[in-house]
């Protein structure tokens, strides 16, 4: 396992990340964790609304320290009232206080605003986070399931009022969905934010097993099949399990991407952190590339065919060596 630096940070962060949402069993849970401890992993992914997660990760982590424990805050801790959802202050602080008592820690290495809420103030969510650092509760501060726009936004006033920014950002990505390549992965690369990628496997469809949400093969769409059927036969060509493809192929794009692997076993964590040791072959990549439909659209196909265009450049634009 190699590391990468967490944005622009100087913390160190295994370049896989073990997603912990599934956990409901202790001893499975700690073997799990041990397993992934002992490959050099160190970053546990969790969040308050992961059912037992976090409390089950505050019995079994014993070696606190040598973790980057990450949690998550936004999503209702009671539906009944309407202050215990949301980016807020007061939830914030409450559900930060619970996730603490839950992990048996006097504080998170990263905390991350679950989901953008459109009706709080993007202000007073980073004034928030910044009091929960300065308290020395929280270490560093992610966004997650968000807005380029809202993110490049957030980290501009927290550079001009001295506040705590994003250094990470966490989002959806697989062969299957590729949205972050528009304008939240070239965001993340210009502004220095490292990207945690969720679902790689895309819910366990490109995994190689039968999905317990897919258990009839005539239930997926054809999109689906043709980026099931390009995974496994790269998989078959290279010797190695359809998995180890599928989240290798979402490293390819960018060293910012830290993708986000969980196992319900030993052996199945074991087989997907076999990913950080493959690279697949540029004739994989393409195959993997062209297996589904996906166009960036308007503007980057615009802008990319504009970059070589005479016409937009001048007569050197196709002589630039960027």
């Amino acid at each position: 396992m190699r590391y990468r630096l967490f944005g622009q940070t100087g913390l160190r962060v295994s370049e896989l990340v073990l997603g912990t949402m599934t956990f409901d069993d202790p001893d499975t849970c700690r073997r799990i964790v041990e397993a992934y401890a002992d490959a050099g992993g160190n970053v546990l992914d969790t969040a308050s609304a992961y059912g037992e997660s976090e409390s089950l990760l505050g019995r079994v982590v014993e070696r606190r320290d040598r973790f980057v424990l990450g949690t998550k805050y936004t999503l209702s801790r009671d539906a009944a009232d309407p202050n215990a959802a949301g980016n807020h202050r007061k939830n914030l602080r409450l559900s930060l206080e619970r996730s603490l008592r839950r992990l048996r820690t006097d504080h998170v290495d990263v905390y991350w605003v679950h989901l953008w809420d459109r009706h709080t103030p993007i202000q007073e969510t980073l004034r928030a986070l910044d009091d929960a650092v300065t308290a020395g509760k929280v270490l560093y501060v992610g966004m997650s399931d968000a807005p380029a726009w809202v993110v490049s936004r957030a980290n501009a006033l927290a550079e001009c009022r001295g506040l705590t920014p994003f250094a990470g950002l966490q989002v959806p990505y697989n062969l299957l969905n590729r949205d972050i390549e528009r304008e939240l992965l070239p965001m993340a690369e210009a502004l220095g934010i490292s990207v945690t990628a969720w679902s790689p496997l895309a819910g366990g469809l490109l995994s190689g097993a039968e999905s317990p949400r897919r258990v009839d093969p005539a239930a997926l769409t054809p999109r689906e099949r043709a980026a099931v059927r390009a995974v496994r036969d790269v998989a078959g060509e290279l010797g190695v399990p359809p998995a180890q493809v599928a989240i290798a192929w979402t490293r390819r794009a960018s060293p910012a991407v830290l993708p986000i692997v969980g196992a319900s076993s030993v052996a199945q964590l074991t087989e997907n952190l076999g990913a950080a040791d493959l690279t697949l072959p540029d004739e994989a990549i393409e195959r993997l590339d062209s297996a589904v439909d996906f166009e960036l659209g308007f503007p980057g196909d615009f802008i990319a065919a504009c970059e070589s265009s005479p016409f937009a450049f001048g007569d050197a634009a196709t002589r630039l060596d960027a």
